[in-house]
């Protein structure tokens, strides 16, 4: 069943970079994060109260809470760190750099969680990461706001950094908890921890600005978001770490047809080569 469920939130989380890619293109990152994940906190709760599980809170240990917390929080970081990146450059860039967290996570796995890489692994690894390199090459697109081409880069890089860390800290949390409500109660930690940003960045008022067709859009990643969570959490509670990441890390084959179809973005040879490379890598990792 967990492996249903990874390739679930594989397929969701794949169309959620496309969704949010067209949301933000009028709309500041961070705004569009905080109004997103007012969706996915609603959508978490209502299955948290579909399968009964907020009866169990009262039994959440106080260890599991903390790291539920930092869980949050690091999910909260990648958000932001991706949002900005896709709105300074291609999908068809960001999303490798991204989906390349599946490299620290299998270290973080085997420092903190003792899981053990199997030789395969690290043959995946390899190529994740000569097939990531070669995705990203080129690119030499203008940002909106005048900066130097690689700043979407920087940003690319801290949200796979937080993104591993979230899956360590994710799997620790909801040991012995209801996944639904795990992921509940890590997304109001991600919503708190947005508002603040926006917030103290006073963009607020740029509410007012956002077009339909951006609304439409923003709210449909959210949902996208929520129904790749509730699969990613359940299938991590039921699965190894090592195992369940790099399955939803398939979703960049989702996310770069669709970015072909939808956005006209063009791989070029080279990085035709590095897609085929990581997606062999990530298939690899599962042996």
């Amino acid at each position: 069943m967990w492996l249903l469920l990874a390739l679930g939130s594989a397929l969701f989380a794949g169309l959620t970079s496309i969704l949010a890619k067209i949301g933000i293109k009028n709309t500041d990152s961070n705004l569009a994060t905080a109004l997103r994940t007012v969706i996915v906190l609603l959508f978490s709760w209502l299955m948290v109260f579909v399968v009964g599980s907020q009866r169990t809170i009262g039994l959440i240990s106080t260890r599991n809470l903390v790291f539920l917390i930092l869980s949050g929080a690091a999910t909260g970081a990648s958000w932001l760190c991706y949002f900005k990146a896709l709105q300074l450059g291609d999908v068809n860039k960001v999303a490798p750099i991204d989906k390349s967290s599946t490299i620290l996570t299998i270290l973080l796995a085997f420092l903190f969680l003792r899981e053990t890489p199997t030789l395969w692994m690290g043959v995946g690894v390899v190529l994740l990461a000569v097939g990531t390199y070669l995705m990203i090459q080129r690119q030499e697109t203008k940002t909106p706001e005048g900066k130097g081409s690689k700043s979407w880069l920087f940003y690319a890089i801290l949200s796979a950094i937080f993104a591993a860390l979230t899956s360590i800290l994710g799997k620790v949390g909801i040991q012995g908890i209801e996944s639904n409500l795990g992921t509940a109660i890590r997304t109001i930690v991600v919503l708190v921890m947005a508002w603040i940003i926006v917030l103290f960045q006073k963009k607020l008022p740029l509410v007012k600005e956002i077009d339909k067709k951006s609304w439409i859009f923003i709210l449909f990643s959210g949902l996208a978001t929520g129904l790749s969570w509730l699969c990613y959490y359940r299938a991590l509670q039921e699965g190894r770490a090592s195992l369940v990441v790099p399955i939803d890390k398939l979703s960049i084959v989702v996310t770069i047809v669709f970015s072909r179809i939808v956005l006209k973005e063009r791989l070029s040879r080279k990085g035709m080569i590095g897609l085929v490379l990581v997606v062999t890598g990530t298939m690899a990792l599962l042996f």
